[in-house]
């Protein structure tokens, strides 16, 4: 299936699972500024699902963790490990990231999932690399499912 860049919300859109660019998951969500795709889905879908990641523990740069989508109408929440401790993202995050996304959303039985793009925010990457490197990923691995990256314009 190809791959759809657009502009918009990421919560807007109509897939059964979407990605949050997250962090290691070492430092407590409630200690967390809501920022970028975390702080839009605490604020329209609750805290549930940082529960829910909470309970992972630390997780591996570039790893994958789903939990539900709290109160938002998606099957679950796919949270990728996108940043290191010093909130930067890397050429390998970023891409470990997608492929393990990717492996997630494919053991959940969906056929649609919309990616932020990831590293482009808290992570500081140049937003065009990032896309150019998830790109890389996506057009190799994604087959089977419908995946839309969304560029955050308001």
């Amino acid at each position: 299936m190809p791959i759809s860049v657009v502009e918009g919300d990421l919560l807007d859109q109509p897939v059964e699972a979407i990605v949050n660019a997250w962090n290691r998951n070492i430092i407590p969500w409630w200690l967390l500024l809501p920022q970028g795709v975390s702080g839009a889905i605490k604020r329209r879908g609750g805290t549930g699902p940082f529960r829910e990641v909470a309970k992972a523990g630390p997780m591996p740069l570039g790893s994958a963790v789903v939990t539900s989508a709290g109160r938002l109408p998606f099957k679950a929440i796919i949270h990728v490990a996108g940043i290191d401790m010093l909130w930067r993202a890397s050429a390998r995050s970023i891409q470990d990231s997608v492929r393990n996304a990717l492996t997630r959303a494919r053991e959940l039985g969906v056929r649609s999932v919309a990616f932020p793009v990831i590293g482009a925010g808290s992570g500081g990457f140049d937003e065009a690399r990032a896309l150019a490197l998830m790109r890389q990923v996506l057009d190799a691995e994604s087959s089977g499912l419908e995946v839309r990256v969304v560029c955050f314009r308001r």
